[in-house]
């Protein structure tokens, strides 16, 4: 696993001590709130709708069990005990006290963990497939490339100040894990016909007010020119960004207004001018990289099939986790295993320090301590061996964390909505923790199989709600709560955004609604069909005729 050098020791040392001195500036007066607003949000900490929030980067969702330890310290000693897992492979505290952050960030600091860049009008954190080095659809691991970005992309002078925030995600299987299409930058790895490996470019991706799919703006480009052309597009991008009005200003909006074809034509000049530089990244430079991202010391092991149908035919319910929580690995005898933050009456995401605390010593003793954070608010250990997977999932049931419910109906991305962020027009996570209480048979989620369901409090989408495969959004009517629903979004290596299924529903009716889906569904599929499939079959208004009557008014409004 990657471990800080030098150079990133001294500079998240350095900005901690920084940080220090401008909050003790903010508290005496010095400094007022909007000058310090920039400032704090350069080291992630937010002002939310009853304290501060912190967001502290994981690099493509890669933890360490002395990290996780970590975040559980600061859960209990900054925070209420608990912390909550983004889409963004990212960790929020949602109760921090502005004069502690200073003391809070020496101490991330100290296990390499930083809140820079996770905030701001500049390049985010790099994210990826949480399965990355351990996929059997893999072609490369693509982590070595997310810190190849990483490190080239970090308090960047010409890129700390663009017009927005500016997001990167990469993946290194045909199966897209990372939703590289809603991304301002997406890298999809393939090889081209002469069998060698590089990526397709994405551009103008994102979710939000006006959400867009990303283009593809060049079809396969050399892995020794990735930070030249990332260069490139980011000149052009921050040359004609608007600066004047916020809603305007992403990259996705000048790419579409622009057209595809142009913004090519400008950054294909712009590259060609510095692809040749500095940028260029040396073969031994990625090798380099790569040595920190080297396998764990594998044991040779026997396929363990055997040994697991038997103990899947004695207990039912280790056979539901098996099949649904559990996903092959390239190496024999290994196993990737998803821990679901998705129980019954839990908060879609969080997780409270004494249970980081036991996943951590997990970690330890079953995946080489490593942990990885999927886009969908989930943990993963990647490394675990088939025959410790009866003993493992026996201690994850007892933590709450063998919920077997992965990419199911009750497997539910959530933004945490009006109860924290001042932006929310509703409540998120009622909502999310309705839905599951009106499925809970574990059998019923098996038969409808696949079937993502995104939630956003408002239209910033920080719920994704626009490529789930049923989408809600909160919406103000009238001072009351509201949720949109959509239908047929996806975030894969086949993006789609959704469509409006109709006119809002007050919260009492989702479950009724989504209920009505899932049933016409299952009426209209074909065998073996995901909910997915079938709805890109028959489109629409089967739906909308189950949730708003076939005469109703309102199924057209």
């Amino acid at each position: 696993m990657y471990r800080y050098d030098e150079f990133d020791r001294k500079l998240v040392v350095e900005r901690a001590n920084q940080f220090a001195r401008q909050v003790k500036r903010r508290l005496s007066g010095e400094l007022n709130e909007d000058q310090f607003r920039p400032l704090r949000l350069m080291n992630g900490l937010y002002l939310q709708l009853h304290a501060y929030m912190l967001r502290v980067n994981v690099p493509y969702g890669t933890l360490s069990s002395k990290q996780l330890r970590c975040f559980a310290h600061i859960a209990r000693r900054y925070d209420r005990g608990y912390g909550h897992f983004t889409t963004r492979q990212n960790i929020q505290y949602n109760w921090i006290k502005l004069e502690e952050t200073p003391a809070l960030l020496r101490e991330l600091a100290d296990v390499e963990v930083t809140g820079i860049q996770s905030s701001g009008n500049c390049v985010r954190n790099i994210t990826s497939d949480q399965y990355a080095g351990s996929a059997k659809d893999e072609l490369a691991d693509p982590r070595k490339y997310c810190e190849l970005l990483r490190q080239y992309s970090v308090l960047h002078p010409e890129f700390s100040y663009l017009p927005r925030k500016f997001k990167i995600a990469v993946t290194g299987s045909p199966t897209d894990r990372a939703a590289v299409a809603v991304h301002d930058i997406g890298l999809r790895m393939h090889r081209n016909k002469q069998g060698e490996i590089g990526f397709e470019v994405l551009v103008g991706g994102g979710l939000g007010r006006t959400p867009w799919i990303a283009h593809t703006i060049r079809d396969w480009i050399e892995p020794e020119h990735i930070l030249s052309y990332v260069e490139a597009i980011l000149r052009i991008y921050n040359l004609h960004g608007r600066r004047d009005n916020i809603h305007k200003a992403r990259i996705k909006i000048i790419v579409n207004q622009m057209g595809i074809d142009k913004y090519r034509e400008l950054v294909e000049a712009e590259w060609q001018r510095i692809k040749d530089s500095a940028l260029k990244v040396p073969a031994e430079e990625i090798e380099r990289i790569d040595r920190y991202f080297a396998p764990p010391a594998y044991a040779k092991l026997e396929d363990a099939t055997a040994l697991l149908d038997g103990q899947r035919k004695a207990s039912r319910e280790f056979d539901r986790w098996l099949k649904a929580n559990t996903v092959g690995h390239k190496v024999p005898g290994y196993a990737i295993v998803n821990l679901t933050l998705k129980a019954l009456g839990k908060p879609p995401g969080d997780i409270d320090a004494d249970t980081m605390d036991r996943v951590a010593d997990l970690a330890d003793r079953y995946s080489f301590g490593e942990i990885r954070i999927s886009h969908r608010q989930n943990l993963v250990f990647v490394d675990v061996r088939q025959d410790q997977l009866h003993e493992l999932w026996q201690k994850l049931d007892a933590l709450g964390l063998a919920t077997p419910n992965l990419d199911a109906i009750t497997d539910i991305i959530c933004c945490p909505g009006l109860d924290y962020c001042a932006l929310a027009n509703a409540r998120s996570i009622p909502v999310a923790m309705d839905i599951r209480k009106r499925f809970v048979d574990v059998d019923e989620l098996a038969d409808i199989g696949e079937l993502k369901i995104n939630i956003s409090g408002c239209m910033n989408a920080c719920g994704h709600h626009h490529v789930g495969h049923i989408g809600i959004l909160g919406v103000d009517k009238r001072n009351e709560e509201f949720f949109q629903l959509t239908l047929g979004g996806s975030s894969d290596q086949n993006a789609s955004l959704g469509d409006r299924l109709g006119p809002g529903l007050p919260q009492s009716e989702v479950p009724d609604a989504i209920a009505a889906i899932v049933e016409r569904y299952k009426s209209v599929r074909n065998d073996g069909e995901r909910f997915l499939d079938t709805y890109r079959r028959v489109g629409i208004e089967p739906f909308r005729e189950a949730v708003y009557g076939k005469d109703s008014e309102k199924a057209v409004a």
